[in-house]
């Protein structure tokens, strides 16, 4: 800006002393300085931006002589001006910086760690969905980082490659027990027992799921001398559950015994032997009650290595809670999880991340109270058809994980 003999000028740099360097560079020693901010350079309404420098300063255009009135004037004139500019611009930058906390606040995760402000919108999504299915803070950075390693800026932008993408990461993380299987009968008519125990807290649901097992494997209108399958129960001191259980049976005339006591499940064993199926219901108890949950063990050690146990859980269950379980139902050396009540819960994503980094296998799922029709065998489709959120196409699902399979071909899982 020029006016009158003198010339005004505004220079930016990263820091004052560049700032001042290129000053001397383009005015000479005769520039001076009026007003010296800080200010952010580039971005996008000041977001994304580096702080800087400006200075605004003026030199005179004639030798110089002693200032009249007017230049005096003129210039205080000037000044006053440059800085009412200043001060507006200074209410703006206080209003931008406003907006940036506002920002980086709503860019922050559960766990109060914050990402950058330029993360791609397709990744702040992906992070959404996943923190709605209820997936823990370490299994969604995993997540997120190796979408930031495969992924180029390009590619985040098609979300639904994205999405298909992490869906398939996330089903590679579930892992699945195999069936149970009954051993067949033999030439002389003698038969190994399986042994299938199921163990797990208070109110999770185990009777209803061995009356489901036991209804799925043992209805099957054989005469055979020999029942194909028993329900033993060590739960007798709950009477409506040893009720429930009995009711049960009968309906499916299925025999039931009670135990309460290691000589008595191994006298039942023996007794039992060519029972092709054994399904043993246990006493619910809290994970802190170790001293309850040892004797059970005592018990339950009587079958020997022929036993198959499986840790029941709701899908209900907080993840910190599920941890809980895991670890201290782990002496009983359960094989896999039995998933219970996913109809109750809407998201799963707290069951699949702490599964995934125990490296616990799920074997039933089960959803629902009728019975046998609410079991089946778990599958990596289902528990990603439950998932929310996600844009889920089943018929590319079944080609990358299978399909859903009948259970002794009589019903669907």
């Amino acid at each position: 800006m020029i006016e009158k003999d003198l010339q005004y000028f505004t220079i930016e740099a990263p820091t004052p002393r560049e700032a001042l360097e290129q000053m001397r560079r383009q005015y000479g020693q005769e520039a001076r300085i009026l007003t010296h901010k800080t200010v952010r350079r580039g971005g996008v309404l000041g977001m994304f931006a580096r702080e800087g420098v400006e200075i605004t300063g003026y030199i005179s255009q004639k030798p110089r002589n002693k200032p009249t009135a007017m230049s005096v004037a003129t210039l205080e004139e000037s000044r006053q001006k440059i800085l009412a500019e200043a001060r507006r611009e200074q209410s703006l930058q206080l209003i931008l910086n406003e907006i940036q906390s506002l920002k980086e606040n709503l860019s922050k995760d559960n766990g109060g760690k914050k990402l950058p402000v330029d993360t791609p919108g397709g990744l702040l999504r992906i992070e959404s969905i996943l923190q709605h299915n209820d997936f823990s803070p370490p299994f969604i950075e995993e997540i997120l980082g190796r979408v930031r390693k495969e992924f180029s800026l390009e590619d985040l932008d098609n979300f639904s490659v994205l999405q298909t993408q992490v869906l398939d990461w996330i089903g590679d993380k579930i892992q699945i027990y195999p069936a149970l299987q009954i051993p067949e009968q033999g030439a002389q008519g003698a038969q190994s027992s399986k042994v299938f125990i199921i163990v797990g807290p208070t109110g999770v649901g185990k009777t209803t799921t061995i009356a489901k097992l036991a209804a799925i494997f043992g209805v099957s209108g054989s005469s055979s001398t020999s029942p194909k399958v028993q329900i033993v129960t060590i739960d007798n001191y709950r009477i409506a559950a040893l009720r429930q259980i009995e009711t049960y049976a009968e309906i499916m005339r299925i025999p039931v015994t009670c135990v309460e006591s290691v000589g008595e499940f191994k006298k039942f064993l023996a007794m039992a032997e060519g029972t092709g199926l054994i399904l043993v219901d246990t006493i619910g108890r809290s994970p802190r009650d170790l001293s309850k949950l040892a004797e059970m063990k005592d018990v339950l050690d009587a079958a020997g290595t022929c036993c198959e146990i499986h840790l029941t859980i709701s899908a209900t269950t907080k993840a910190s809670d599920v941890e809980e379980i895991l670890k201290t139902f782990e002496p009983f050396k359960y094989r896999a999880v039995i998933l219970t009540k996913i109809d109750e819960t809407l998201r799963i994503g707290n069951i699949i991340s702490v599964l995934a980094a125990s490296r616990k296998p799920i074997s039933y799922i089960a959803d629902g109270q009728s019975v046998p029709q609410d079991i089946e065998q778990a599958s990596i489709l289902r528990l990603l058809m439950n998932l929310d959120g996600f844009r889920i196409s089943r018929e590319r699902l079944e080609k990358r994980f299978g399909e859903r399979v009948k259970i002794n071909d009589t019903f669907w899982s």
